[in-house]
């Protein structure tokens, strides 16, 4: 008895259902003993609780095979779509009932070859070929970022068009969204909200890696009435690991490409009361210029601290407004003192060779700031400020589910290695 999973759906085809006659040979010999016959064709013996005529199977409803009479048993059931994939079910003890313990899925096609043999041992067949109906609400998934190359950092996700509650459901999308990456790393989701999940390895990606996700959902049922849609897939590449790291009490960065120091650079960060957030932060974008003013953080218009200013060479690092930037007017102070109102600044030159070295994707780490940590999913891609343990239990695949978020960066006011 073949009871394989079913692992995803595959389009439909128009084929109406028909009945099929088995008709393989099977091996013999000149002894005449059953099992060396051809199996006879068991069409009278046995029954589908699948539609007549060119009507569609509801795929609600567990595919049932039964036998009619009483001299025969099922031996065997295999039920699968066109593209292979097995369908599970429960064969009775007697031999008199096979059912599918998982659902159908909607708009596919499936192929069922039933074995049974009579009292005499006499073995005989039928296959039966059905298509279930179309789901009527569909549930689709878009996958990030766009396709491209990014910095190790870069996190996947996955934004749902409907929103997805309870675990049962959860998991049954979270089992449909499949990410590969080579070289091979340890992976999950993570439900941030009902309708978006995000994707990272226990460490950041590999240098120079190609990542796949796709989707499996397509036909799949995740609640009463809402099946999952086919889905376009993503691949993106990651180039060097490029970290750089502030050290915000001793106001410098120290930029590493694949592990090794390829610069230092004397910067200004946060002043107290405008301190720069701690933590791991991913690039968001390259802006050559962009317009800053003190109103966008709450400053007011004509107060001591006010400003607005253009700035250039910015590298975006929180949705907030905290970039790394040129800060000519602050050469003075850097390497020196925090003077900033949040932001990282340095020289017009190291911003620009800063700003052409780095990607989206790249990882920028702020430690020995008196701010507090960047939280991991309202202001940027703070994903890597959660530990591997409790970015597990953002997933629905796992036993605890709500995560304990009292473990972001702590250490974040400790120097850093170089």
């Amino acid at each position: 008895m073949n009871l394989t999973p079913r692992l995803r759906p595959v389009a439909s085809c128009t084929l109406l259902v028909v009945t099929l006659v088995a008709g393989a040979t099977a091996c013999g010999g000149p002894d005449g003993h059953p099992l060396s016959a051809q199996p006879y064709d068991a069409a009278d013996e046995i029954s589908f609780n699948t539609p007549e005529g060119d009507k569609k199977a509801d795929p609600d409803k567990p595919l049932e095979v039964t036998v009619t009479g009483d001299d025969g048993r099922i031996t065997d059931v295999t039920a699968v779509d066109a593209a292979g994939h097995h369908l599970a079910g429960e064969l009775a003890a007697d031999g008199s009932r096979w059912h599918s313990t998982v659902p159908l899925a909607a708009g596919t096609r499936y192929t069922v070859k039933v074995s049974v043999e009579d009292d005499d041992g006499t073995p005989g067949a039928r296959t039966l070929a059905f298509e279930t109906a179309p789901a009527k609400k569909f549930l689709k998934v878009a996958f990030g970022p766009q396709k491209g190359t990014y910095g190790v950092g870069q996190p996947l996700t996955a934004v749902l068009s409907a929103p997805v509650r309870g675990k049962a459901a959860r998991a049954t999308v979270e089992r449909s969204l499949k990410v590969r990456s080579t070289p091979s790393v340890l992976g999950s989701w993570y439900w941030v909200d009902d309708k978006t999940l995000h994707y990272r390895p226990q460490e950041y990606w590999p240098a120079r890696a190609t990542i796949e996700a796709t989707s499996t959902m397509a036909g799949i049922k995740v609640t009463k009435t809402l099946y999952g849609a086919p889905a376009k897939a993503l691949k993106i590449t990651t180039g060097d690991r490029i970290e750089a790291i502030t050290d915000a009490s001793a106001h410098t960065m120290t930029v590493k490409r694949n592990g090794r120091v390829i610069k230092t650079i004397p910067v200004t960060t946060g002043r107290p009361g405008f301190d720069t957030r701690n933590g791991v932060k991913v690039v968001l974008s390259k802006e050559y210029s962009v317009r800053m003013r003190g109103e966008t953080i709450g400053i007011a218009e004509g107060s001591s601290d006010s400003y607005d200013l253009q700035v250039y060479y910015a590298t975006r690092v929180t949705w907030s407004g905290e970039y790394v930037h040129a800060a000519p007017w602050s050469v003075g102070s850097q390497g020196l003192a925090n003077v900033s109102h949040g932001c990282t600044g340095m020289s017009t030159s190291e911003a620009a060779w800063f700003f052409n070295t780095v990607r989206e994707g790249d990882i920028v780490k702020v430690v020995g700031s008196q701010g507090a940590t960047m939280t991991p999913f309202d202001n940027g891609y703070g994903d890597w400020n959660l530990s591997w343990a409790n970015w597990q239990k953002g997933s629905a695949l796992q036993n605890n589910t709500t995560p304990d978020r009292s473990d972001t960066i702590q250490a974040a006011r400790l120097r850093p290695e170089v």
